[in-house]
């Protein structure tokens, strides 16, 4: 099992290749398609190099979050065994808007390449033919010309690769980062009225001081509202610009699959023995992270506190957004963040809002709202 000594940085960890293409010498640009060309070649181990390229006589400006590293801070690969996906152990992050430190700056024509870890975050401890390939959403990429990494209908360009087939023999559970998980305050006890929990201790905490268990108990309570509702509006079939809005085109097959999820939501959002878990001990500037396969307990970040507890990128709406990636759940994923993004999304790839983490959340949040 690899130890966090191992886990190099997002964008610094990346070696320049020696001789690095000029811009000059860039290969030409052709409208509409993606400068950033990407290629994987297996390393042994459940580890693949990754060879990334900037083809572009411009700069490119990319969120690090969605380069490649050794251990994936997000759902980047596709990985399937004998034709079946496997799960992705690591962690799923509710973002905001990148700040200028977020961004990696790749140099026209310029090559970098990384080994990725898969087996680190991937459940590959099964022996067998895996089949990996790259497909990492840009979204808020861009060229040092102003143009954004968009297809023509408005959606993020994807990172993609060719697919790589290699064997893998198996046996080592993924090895899942801790992302600067730290005690914060003293911890209140959950069975007394200092957690915030009524003395019933129905929401479990770690590292959360007695303000801070008060104020994510206000925050479950404003969710599982949310969660009812939403479970209301689609029990009753309705199909109105709210639905429209965050979902997209009506089907019966998506609405079906929309209401499936919000009945698991609510359902695992009105647990009250405990199996909510809040942990107060992250210190990154996120709103909050999940591990997909490991139930119920979410981490909330820095921005967490400062939202509002209830409307859009609220407290209650972070809960949501985070309790629908659990595999369990609803098993979603984060394609794009933002209501932006949610709403070109849900117009332009229904099936793929059904997916999105964020567009459960504003569905849910209903801010402002509509019928």
């Amino acid at each position: 099992m690899k130890g966090p000594s191992k886990v190099l940085p997002a964008i610094a960890c990346l070696t320049v290749l020696a001789g690095a293409i000029a811009a000059a010498n860039a290969a030409p640009e052709r409208a509409g398609a993606n400068p950033l060309r990407v290629g994987l070649y297996p390393a042994g181990d459940g580890t693949v190099e990754v060879v990334l390229s900037n083809t572009s006589a411009r700069a490119a400006r990319v969120p690090k979050w969605q380069l490649p590293q050794e251990i994936l801070q997000s759902n980047l690969f596709s990985v399937t065994r004998d034709g079946k996906q496997v799960a992705y152990e690591g962690a799923l992050i509710k973002r905001g808007l990148p700040q200028a430190k977020d961004f990696a700056i790749l140099r026209p024509g310029q090559t970098y390449r990384t080994l990725v870890d898969l087996a680190a975050t991937y459940d590959m401890r099964a022996r067998g033919d895996y089949t990996v390939s790259l497909a990492s959403p840009l979204q808020y990429a861009s060229l040092s010309d102003g143009r954004k990494l968009q297809t023509a209908r408005g959606l993020p360009m994807l990172l993609k690769s060719p697919s790589l087939r290699l064997w893998h023999d198996g046996g080592v559970a993924p090895y899942v980062q801790k992302l600067d998980v730290n005690a914060r305050g003293k911890p209140c006890n959950p069975r007394k009225e200092e957690c915030g929990g009524g003395g019933t201790g129905s929401i479990s905490f770690v590292g959360c001081d007695a303000t801070q268990a008060s104020t994510a108990t206000n925050a479950v309570n404003a969710a599982r509202n949310y969660s009812e509702n939403a479970k209301g509006y689609l029990a009753m079939g309705t199909v109105g610009a709210r639905y429209s809005t965050w979902f997209g085109a009506y089907t019966s097959q998506r609405y079906a699959t929309a209401r499936t999820h919000f009945v698991d939501i609510d359902a695992a959002m009105d647990q009250n023995a405990g199996q909510i878990k809040i942990n107060c001990g992250c210190n990154q500037s996120y709103y909050a992270y999940v591990y997909p396969t490991r139930p119920y307990e979410i981490f909330v970040c820095r921005a967490f506190w400062s939202a509002p507890l209830t409307g859009t990128d609220s407290k209650a709406g972070t809960l949501i957004h985070e309790m629908s990636h659990f595999n369990v759940v609803a098993g979603t994923d984060d394609i794009v963040y933002g209501q932006s993004g949610a709403k070109s999304l849900a117009s332009s790839d229904p099936d793929g809002a059904l997916n999105n983490a964020d567009n459960h959340e504003y569905f849910a949040e209903n801010t402002p709202s509509q019928n």
